[in-house]
């Protein structure tokens, strides 16, 4: 199985867009996606600077749009599981089939809007923690008063709140950890975020968000989320939770994916993975020289089962791994209504339940009492929805 990911910020580099505009419609689609977004995207992605693509405004569509424009050259359907880091889960949300390409870039850039202008309301900030024990590393974040706004695994936990919680923790690391402050705008994915989260909100409310096509996971919880309007949820409630890329990686794991590949502007995502995911192959899309690398690896990799459901059904699946329990006394054959729980998988945290995201009539039971499953595992399958 092969796993496409779509970075966040930080991975952004000047100039890096360049030779992608020599490929037939390229500069095009990037002045359409501009005029969506509400910046220039060609300018930000081949003349502007270092200091001007940290801007988070500006950042956030450009990363979404290079992931999207690289995917565009590359076999998709083939791709068994998408997803993407922070503002890059709008690409992957996009490559998944739940939202278009038009409406990944315009969240992007009302979330990056949005979130820049949260950091002007209190000087906040972020600093990565690398090594030390995870858990020592946790409760000294939460004693400084901060917020573990990403949990990237490969041992690094980026903390993120007010400054002086920041120096506070600077001053008394824990054990064997390294502190490194962060140059970014803000305490991202905190609730500092929360005005960022309240507009975004009101944008996404005006969009429909369609089935993924394909095995789709989030950041929220690592877990694979086959509904579209849910997904949308997660994505605004996203702008003020932490990024779990750890679940995330386990679920790759969980899955038996065997290669990843990482879109334009790659190498921080592979480089996570490379730590964390042992035996797998990666390969990193920059330029388009290395789309044919990435080709390559779709198409011995690929072509893993998807999402997509058969005209006449809907299938339920597993959002993480650990061993199916159907509900008490449900048969094939029983009535089901939208958001009725069929169920729950045990996992090492505790039970998970498992709904229906529409009415039907339990057609088939495709796990059973205590099965092992894995995200994107189909469960049931719903019959009377279309």
């Amino acid at each position: 199985m092969l796993a496409v990911l779509a970075p966040g910020q930080g991975s952004q580099k000047p100039g890096f867009l360049n030779p992608w505009l020599a490929l037939p419609g390229a500069e095009a689609r990037l002045r359409w996606w501009s005029v969506l977004a509400g910046v220039d995207l060609v300018h930000l992605g081949t003349e502007a600077d270092a200091e001007e693509i940290k801007d988070t405004a500006k950042t956030q569509p450009l990363l979404v749009a290079a992931a999207l424009l690289a995917a565009e050259h590359l076999p998709m359907h083939d791709a068994g599981v998408v997803a993407g880091h922070s503002v890059g889960e709008l690409a992957a949300s996009a490559l998944a089939g739940v939202l278009t390409p038009e409406a990944a870039v315009t969240l992007a850039g009302v979330r990056g809007r949005e979130m820049a202008a949260s950091c002007a309301l209190e000087a906040t900030g972020m600093s990565a923690v690398l090594g030390g024990d995870p858990d020592e590393v946790l409760a000294a974040i939460e004693a400084a008063g901060l917020y573990p706004a990403n949990r990237n695994g490969a041992g690094q936990v980026v903390a993120a709140g007010s400054l002086a919680g920041l120096e506070k923790l600077a001053a008394a690391p824990p054990a064997k950890a390294r502190i490194i402050a962060l140059q970014v705008a803000g305490a991202f994915h905190t609730p500092y975020m929360a005005p960022a989260e309240e507009a975004l909100g009101k944008v996404a409310a005006g969009i429909s968000a369609a089935a993924p096509s394909r095995i789709l996971l989030s950041n929220l919880d690592g877990t694979a989320v086959d509904h579209g309007p849910t997904m949308l949820l997660r994505l605004v409630r996203q702008v003020t939770a932490p990024v779990r890329w750890d679940l995330c990686m386990q679920t790759l794991a969980d899955l038996g994916v065997t290669a990843i590949v990482e879109l334009a502007p790659a190498g921080t995502l592979a480089g996570l993975a490379k730590r964390a995911l042992k035996g797998i192959e990666i390969v990193t899309v920059n330029t388009p020289d290395d789309l044919p690398a990435a080709r390559d690896a779709i198409a011995r990799h690929g072509g893993a089962p998807t999402h997509e459901p058969h005209p006449e059904f809907s299938v339920v699946v597993a959002g993480t791994a650990g061993t199916f329990e159907p509900a008490e006394g449900l048969a094939e054959g029983a009535d089901i209504g939208a958001g009725q729980v069929i169920g729950a998988i045990q996992t090492r945290q505790g039970p998970v339940e498992v709904a229906a995201h529409g009415a039907g009539v339990l057609t088939e039971w495709l796990a059973h009492h205590d099965d092992p499953v894995a995200p994107g595992q189909p469960l049931a399958r719903i019959g009377g929805q279309i």
